[in-house]
């Protein structure tokens, strides 16, 4: 790794463990307490940047135009999966493209969050390797947002998911903006369950349409053999406020979303990870769960 700038980085210390049943190194991975930027993570309260003041204006277009009917098109449309056929490391390499604006965090190559996220689980958790893909890949749909796959805006690919034809939870990140969403006028989904029943699974709830739906999207109709825990986090990444559509899987997939969250969130940094040293592990991981080649 190569240290680009003079900020507060990750620590890896061995720390004592004390729930060890997910297979979790004795050597820990410890969340730094500022960003990048050296502000707190996730602060989207701090509208002092322009950065934040970017980060603001895209979910206030996120919650205005993410609809159930908008969601249900965009499932139709993408889940033909007929824009290109590549590899998983060819879109790895794609995503160098890509910055996500939606998050204040980091403004790097999507690539080294991706290897940023995996290297450090790998570190805790060396034997869980299909978690270390799943960090890998969790955020690939990203690719969306470039012209040969439609070139979406950022509002329809990134940012933070939330379930669609139920109440918007008041947890959701700038929650304001929803009032402006057509659904917050439909009675229908008003209620806390909307048109769902309670305990039906997550993978029967619309969720935002956006990279991660995508992603899940690829993995599950290219064969993928990764776990169902990974096909889990994918499209996810957060779940806490809607825990009471989920079935009885999904509570137990649960335990792997919490672990892998600390790793996404807070293993972004300046610090950039050599590519091609650890591109061959990778690649074994990618041979073992994917096809060569997916429709995308």
């Amino acid at each position: 790794m190569t240290i680009l700038v003079d900020q507060p980085q990750p620590q890896l210390d061995c720390v004592p463990i004390e729930d060890n049943k997910l297979g979790q190194s004795q050597c820990a991975f410890e969340a730094p307490d500022m960003n990048a930027f050296g502000q707190n993570f996730r602060d989207y309260t701090n509208a002092e940047t322009e950065r934040q003041k970017g980060v603001e204006e895209f979910y206030r277009l996120q919650h205005i135009n993410q609809t159930y009917e908008y969601v249900k098109r965009m499932r139709e449309k993408f889940s033909k999966l007929d824009k290109m056929e590549m590899s998983i490391w060819e879109c790895c390499e794609l995503l160098n493209e890509v910055v996500d604006e939606s998050d204040p965090d980091l403004d790097e190559p999507q690539i080294q969050h991706l290897l940023q996220s995996a290297e450090a689980i790998r570190k805790d958790y060396p034997d869980q390797d299909w978690l270390h893909l799943t960090a890998l890949i969790h955020d690939l749909g990203k690719v969306l947002l470039l012209p040969k796959f439609g070139g979406l805006p950022q509002w329809a690919v990134v940012g933070d998911t939330f379930p669609l034809g139920c109440a918007f939870d008041a947890s959701n990140i700038h929650h304001k903006y929803f009032h402006e969403n057509p659904d917050s006028k439909n009675t229908t989904y008003l209620t806390k369950n909307g048109v769902y029943e309670e305990g039906c699974g997550l993978e029967n709830v619309v969720m935002s349409w956006g990279h991660d739906d995508y992603m899940y999207l690829v993995a599950k109709e290219n064969g993928t053999t990764l776990p169902s825990a990974a096909l889990f986090i994918v499209p996810l990444h957060k779940a806490g406020a809607y825990t009471h559509l989920m079935n009885d899987e999904d509570k137990e997939n649960l335990k792997w979303l919490h672990v892998f969250n600390k790793y996404d969130l807070y293993s972004k940094s300046k610090v950039h990870v050599d590519v091609e040293e650890v591109k061959p592990y990778y690649m074994s991981l990618i041979n073992k769960y994917f096809p060569e080649k997916l429709r995308w």
